[in-house]
């Protein structure tokens, strides 16, 4: 018998480790502490929590630069703690959904560290994208591709090679192309789903293969939005079908979630296609202004688009890239947010999402 779909109509609550619920008092949430307030969420009538990363990391972009895959942060707790988490959560039928940032590792992983001591064309570079600079000495950057964060996206190490990284610098991107990159996160997918979590949200999968040659730029592109050669390319499909399979394998299928930053809801779709991935996360949604106009609009073509493939829909209100739902419904539709809001935030009245998040303006 096919266990139900409980993802299609599925409530899904983000918890942020850090800022959650700390049990030990040292002022940073932890593992222990999501799990003693687990009966508030069963209260909510949560069907799934998504556990933002809480893998062993030095903290440079809050997690989502992992230097070990298979274990969890002291600052968060133990393994043990995941476990626990994991089981207790399950006890109120709630699932647990956790952060797999496979783009990119911390400069600080292994690989990485053994990549910087070998020398150019050494087996040990190629999980990542190490290449030679332009220019008759090679002090310019292999490409014109600027990093999310701002800046060029390569950095050059002493032996002259540089290295890419679609975000911080201590962010290298992996080489998707490199056969023991694929089976790394093969092993690293049944390490969790052995542990009983019950499924992935991929970060940035619409980043994980680059296009052959790493051509520039064309002049007109936004480096800021998810367009370009850097960005949604065919060979994603092959990897999340080769996760579908793992995901398929399991008594209870694993579920598996796109964080990709893609338009329109069409292209969107084929990362939804029976084969492939369960959810992606519809962005157009959450960017759209709150007016019925706007809404109908992008509902209708999101339905639309995934009704072709026969994926359900996700109706994402806010994550910790964008400023969140009560605060944004708040504001007139026409108002300029930024992705968050300190202090000293001074509303403008012209609505501009070119800031909002790592992902693209509606524009």
């Amino acid at each position: 018998m096919t266990p139900p779909m409980w993802w299609r109509d599925a409530v899904v609550y983000q918890v942020y480790p850090r800022s959650y619920a700390d049990s030990d008092g040292d002022g940073i949430g932890d593992l222990p502490g999501i799990t003693s307030r687990l009966d508030h969420l069963a209260e909510l009538g949560v069907d799934a929590i998504w556990l933002s990363p809480f893998y062993v990391s030095p903290q440079h972009d809050a997690g989502y630069d992992v230097a070990d895959y298979r274990d969890v942060d002291p600052i968060f707790g133990k393994l043990d703690d995941a476990d626990t988490l994991v089981a207790q959560a399950h006890a109120r039928n709630i699932r647990v959904i956790i952060d797999l940032v496979p783009n990119h590792t911390s400069s600080s992983h292994p690989w990485f560290r053994a990549a910087l001591a070998a020398a150019p064309g050494a087996v040990e570079r190629r999980p990542y994208i190490f290449r030679d600079g332009r220019g008759p000495d090679g002090t310019m950057p292999p490409n014109s591709w600027q990093s999310v964060f701002g800046g060029p996206a390569w950095t050059r190490v002493p032996d002259g090679q540089w290295y890419l990284h679609l975000f911080d610098t201590s962010q290298p991107d992996l080489d998707w192309e490199y056969p023991p990159v694929r089976e790394e996160f093969d092993s690293i997918l049944r390490f969790w789903f052995d542990r009983g979590v019950d499924g992935v949200r991929i970060d940035v999968a619409h980043g994980m293969v680059k296009a052959p040659g790493l051509p520039d730029l064309e002049p007109h592109v936004n480096q800021h939005i998810r367009l370009g050669p850097q960005w949604d390319q065919d060979g994603v499909h092959d990897i999340f079908r080769r996760w579908r399979a793992i995901a398929d394998s399991y008594p209870e299928p694993r579920v598996l979630v796109a964080e990709a930053w893609v338009s329109p809801p069409e292209r969107l779709a084929r990362y939804v296609r029976p084969d492939e991935l369960h959810l992606a996360f519809n962005f157009e949604y959450l960017l759209a202004p709150w007016r019925a106009s706007d809404q109908r609009d992008v509902i209708t073509r999101t339905l639309a688009a995934n009704g072709t493939v026969g994926a359900t829909t996700t109706w994402v209100l806010s994550n910790h890239d964008v400023i969140r739902h009560p605060t944004r419904l708040g504001f007139s539709p026409d108002t300029e947010l930024p992705p968050g809001i300190g202090l000293d935030y001074v509303p403008s009245p012209t609505r501009s999402w070119a800031c909002a998040g790592p992902g693209p303006p509606p524009c």
